[in-house]
This record gives C-alpha cells, sequence and structure tokens, in this order.
C-alpha cells in the first residue's frame, strides 16, 4: 500500500511525519513545488524525488536526495532545475546529469573510491590502474561523453606499450566496475566498458630467478641507495608476499619474537600469518631500530597512503645492474611478482610439497583448501627457512649481513 497526501513542506512538517507500516510507503506532494515528493519508508528514510510525465512521454521519477541531508529549499531548487530541463525537451536521466553537474570520470572515480572502491581488498591496485591507465586519457572527459570507443582505444593503448593481457583485462574490469555503479547512481544509463574486447591469451609464467643469477641479484640489490627500496625488494624475495600486501606492512602487523608477520586482509579475502626466516627477521630488526617513534609503515612514503606506492623503478634499476633482462614481454624477462615466484620454486627444489608451498604463499585452490587447514606454521616455517639457504648459498652469501651490508642508522 502507497499512502498519498500534499502539504507545504518545511523541516518540521517532515521530522514529524509518521512511519508507514511495515511493507508499504507513504508519498507526500509538496503543494508550494510542482512534482516535488517525499517518499517515506518504513524504516524511516525520507527521500525527496521529482515526478512529473516527460513530453510524449510517460511519468518519470528522478530522485533527488534524501531528508534532511537535503533541506527543503534545496529540494525545491533541484526540482525546479529538473523541471527546467524537461520542459526543454531533456529526459529525466539528462535532467538528472545537469542536477549532479556532469561529472568528470575522475570526479565519479573519488565518489566510486568513498562509496565503493575503499572497501575493496584490491583498492590500491585499482588506484593504479586509474591513475596510470584510465586517468590520463579519460580523467578529464564528462562521463556521458565517453564512449566504447574511447574504452577501446585507452586499452589497446596499454597493449601496444607491452602490457600483460591480465593487466589489461584489470583495467577494462575496473572501467566497468566504475560505470556500473555509475548508472546504479543516476549519471549515465550504459557502460561503454561492455563489449570491449581484449585480443590475446592469459600466458602462465613460470620465471623464476635462477641459480647463476642470484650472484648478480644479491650484488646488485646491496648496491642500491635506497634503503627503503632495497629493503622491500629483498623482503618481497623473502617472504615471498604479495605486491600491495608488502607495500602496506605495519609494524602492528609484526612479531619479530615470534617471526611471524600477520596480514589481516589478502587477495584471498583471508588473513595470512607469514613465517619469517632469519634474514627477514634481521631486517626487519634493523628497520625497526632506525624507525621513528610511533612510524606505523615498515615501508613509509610520502604519499596519501603513509607508504611507498611504486617500487617497479628500483626493481628495473636493480635488474640492470645484476644484468638481468626486466618485463614480463621481455624474453626471459623477470618482474617484482616473479621473485614471489622464486620463493615458490626454491622450496620445490628444496623439497617442499605443494601443500606447503601452498601454505607459506596463501595460494588458494578448491582441491588444496582442505590440507591447507590441516597444516600449522611449523614444516612451513622450515621450508621457507631451508628455500631461503639455499638461496642465499647460491647467491654466494653466508648470512644476512652478507646479504646486504647495513649501516649502523640511529633513530631519526
Amino acid at each position: 500500500m502507497n499512502d498519498t497526501a500534499k502539504l507545504q513542506f518545511n523541516k518540521e512538517k517532515l521530522l514529524a511525519l509518521p512511519l508507514p507500516a511495515v511493507g508499504s510507503r507513504s508519498t507526500y506532494h509538496d503543494t508550494k513545488a510542482p512534482g516535488l515528493q517525499l517518499r517515506v519508508s518504513a524504516s524511516g528514510v525520507k527521500t525527496f524525488s521529482m515526478y512529473r510525465r516527460t513530453k510524449g512521454g510517460g511519468p518519470e521519477r528522478v530522485t533527488l536526495g534524501r531528508f534532511p541531508a537535503m533541506t527543503v529549499e534545496q529540494a525545491r531548487k533541484a526540482a525546479a532545475m529538473v523541471n527546467a530541463e524537461i520542459e526543454d525537451g531533456a529526459n529525466p536521466a539528462q535532467a538528472k546529469r545537469v542536477l549532479k553537474g556532469e561529472p568528470t570520470l575522475t570526479e565519479v572515480f573519488a565518489e566510486y573510491g568513498r562509496r565503493h572502491g575503499e572497501k575493496k581488498q584490491a583498492w590500491a591496485a585499482d588506484q593504479q590502474r586509474f591513475r596510470d591507465y584510465l586517468q590520463p586519457s579519460l580523467g578529464k572527459r564528462k562521463l556521458a561523453t565517453i564512449t566504447r570507443a574511447m574504452i577501446a582505444r585507452t586499452l589497446s593503448d596499454a597493449e601496444k606499450t607491452g602490457k600483460a593481457v591480465a593487466t589489461v583485462r584489470n583495467i577494462r574490469a575496473l572501467a566497468s566496475s566504475i560505470f556500473g555503479k555509475a548508472i546504479e547512481w543516476g549519471y549515465v544509463d550504459a557502460n561503454p566498458a561492455q563489449g570491449v574486447t581484449i585480443s590475446g591469451a592469459k600466458v602462465s609464467r613460470d620465471r623464476f630467478l635462477r641459480s647463476d643469477e642470484l650472484p648478480r641479484f644479491f650484488q646488485s640489490l646491496a648496491e642500491e641507495q635506497n634503503e627503503t627500496l632495497r629493503d622491500y625488494i629483498l623482503l618481497a624475495l623473502l617472504t615471498g608476499a604479495r605486491r600491495a600486501n608488502l607495500l602496506a606492512m605495519r609494524w602492528t602487523e609484526v612479531n619479530l619474537k615470534e617471526s611471524v608477520w600477520r596480514i589481516p586482509n589478502t587477495k584471498n579475502g583471508t588473513p595470512q600469518n607469514v613465517t619469517l626466516s632469519p634474514e627477514a627477521v634481521t631486517i626487519l630488526q634493523a628497520r625497526q631500530d632506525a624507525a621513528e617513534s610511533g612510524a606505523v609503515f615498515v615501508f613509509p612514503g610520502s604519499g596519501e597512503s603513509g607508504h611507498i606506492e611504486e617500487p617497479k623503478k628500483a626493481v628495473i634499476r636493480v635488474m640492470e645492474r645484476a644484468g638481468i633482462p626486466y618485463g614480463r614481454n621481455i624474453p626471459d624477462g623477470v618482474t617484482l611478482h616473479d621473485l614471489r615466484r622464486t620463493l615458490g620454486s626454491w622450496q620445490a627444489k628444496t623439497g617442499a610439497s605443494l601443500a606447503i608451498i601452498g601454505k607459506s604463499l596463501n595460494h588458494k585452490s578448491q582441491q588444496a583448501t582442505a590440507i591447507y587447514a590441516r597444516l600449522d606454521l611449523d614444516p612451513v616455517r622450515a621450508s621457507v627457512n631451508t628455500a631461503t639457504a639455499a638461496m642465499m648459498e647460491a647467491g654466494g652469501m653466508k648470512d644476512a649481513a652478507e646479504v646486504l651490508p647495513m649501516p649502523k642508522r640511529g633513530k631519526a
């Protein structure tokens, strides 16, 4: 049942409106602004809307905002704007875009973050994809002017620069998600990212640092001048952690006494206990001794996130000095993610089972989930420590101090 009534809207009257019965909704019409309505739900939500017939069409409703966040005067002004647009021949969706000021893709992405994206575990990766691929070509464009051809051109440009198929697909997925929410919020009527095809097939990689490369890798890493990025790259190798998790590593998550790093949220939607080898503990202890009082992140940065956000340039420097090709699409090229694969590969070389490797790297599959659930950290720790020792031996290193000669650093 939907009860209706007419009254001259003001704040006191609207606050005093009774709630309808469960399962029904009441609609009130403003006697001062033609077409302005307030709908009241049984849960107490009160929403302003504009309801009228379009020229040559049927009745249409345009949601304006919620009371009391939107005041009566604001609702009347918004209703007048919608009315004027419809009188000029615009459809309700176009009228609502005018009401909201025709936002750009960058503006909608900011709203996307506040209302949706920041809840996602992959939010940091989404921000990077938007910043690097969508914003340069499409960020300043009004949302309603972005076409499927523009989306396709942006993805094609990413492919031409050598980005992996998986990366391009993730860019398209982000664009589609942004437009999906924009449709839900009334900004646009269609999703231009839908139907855009991506050429190529996803290629499984099996690259990792080999025995003959490790001595050059460690030597080059020891020459890296940026201590924060140097430590980050080495811990990427020694922990096998995912890029985003390691970048956002917090001191509150690290237990050096127990040699465990507790990641509260991972890509798989589950927490993870990362076992820390003695070499990893040595690096973290040195960083903790040199950290500022009250430091939050293990790898602090100057950006909004508070931690370093892009280690790629440092990885390229290290690989170039070591004479190791860098890049997913370069023959025999190595990427940052391949350091994660290196730990797993060396675990396999030193006799670890697939279940142990999967547990240490937080891999997830339906077949292995039950096995992982029964594992504790003891065999995982033994496997990681054995693999780490094997890598160090292959690299000509004897202990953590020789991996990266650390100058003594006092607290800032």
